[in-house]
């Protein structure tokens, strides 16, 4: 096997694997089946929109890909690693060396600096370099001057684009946003959505993307539709 092919043959292999994937919660009415048999494969450097309506299961789902929520039944595959037989130590480990996750309410720490915030993962991880990485991604995102501001002395892009620094100082392989624009004007928003693919893209991350807005799903390169906890659409972005 050439290098060409062996590369190709990595790419080919997906990077999520979700079969057949359920996950009942419990309510006040009933058991509610929030996942209803998801199947879905994502290879390495993809950028998949996930839309449908609100109630659909996306948050639901990316939560299961993060390894936040344990699915009643199926295999969670991701990176090689089978999510649904590790514990919550695994878990948390994996997330720190392989996802970054944008949530909608940037989810900073209010005590912390911008700073000491996208240190935080590194610091977990024992890295001795971990502020001079975090400062160079604070860079990366425009926001060299704001080390030693705090949340609150930030406006909401500035605090986003905190939060896309701290998910992309680890070098992740797989990127999670969760409606990342959903608190920003338009403008700001755009920003923000431009940063985030541009970062993607140099880097060779993978990106799944949950948005309401099919514009935002049309620049990524595959769109997956949701309905009632079911994927119902799957296919290239037009």
């Amino acid at each position: 096997m050439t290098l060409a092919s062996a590369t190709d043959d990595a790419r080919a292999k997906p990077l999520i694997r979700l079969n057949r994937v359920h996950l009942n919660l419990a309510s006040a009415a009933g058991l509610v089946n929030v996942l209803r048999g998801v199947d879905l494969s994502i290879v390495p450097g993809e950028t998949v929109g996930l839309v449908g309506p609100s109630g659909a299961g996306k948050s639901t789902l990316m939560m299961v890909i993060a390894g936040l929520e344990r699915p009643s039944a199926g295999v969670v595959e991701i990176a090689g690693h089978d999510l649904v037989s590790m514990n919550e130590d695994a878990l948390a480990l994996f997330r720190r060396d392989r996802v970054g996750i944008v949530f909608q309410a940037f989810r900073l720490v209010p005590t912390m600096t911008a700073l000491e915030n996208v240190a935080v993962p590194l610091e977990f991880a024992g890295r001795a370099d971990a502020f001079a990485c975090a400062e160079a991604a604070l860079g990366q995102v425009g926001l060299g001057h704001r080390l030693t501001h705090y949340p609150a002395q930030l406006s909401g892009g500035e605090q986003q684009r905190v939060a896309l620094a701290r998910a992309f100082v680890i070098e992740p392989a797989l990127l999670l946003a969760d409606e990342p624009t959903g608190n920003l004007d338009g403008d700001t928003g755009g920003r923000v959505i431009d940063l985030m693919f541009g970062l993607a893209q140099r880097r060779g991350t993978t990106l799944v993307l949950i948005t309401h807005d099919g514009g935002l799903a049309r620049r990524c390169g595959r769109i997956v539709r949701m309905a009632d906890g079911q994927i119902v659409g799957d296919g290239a972005a037009s």
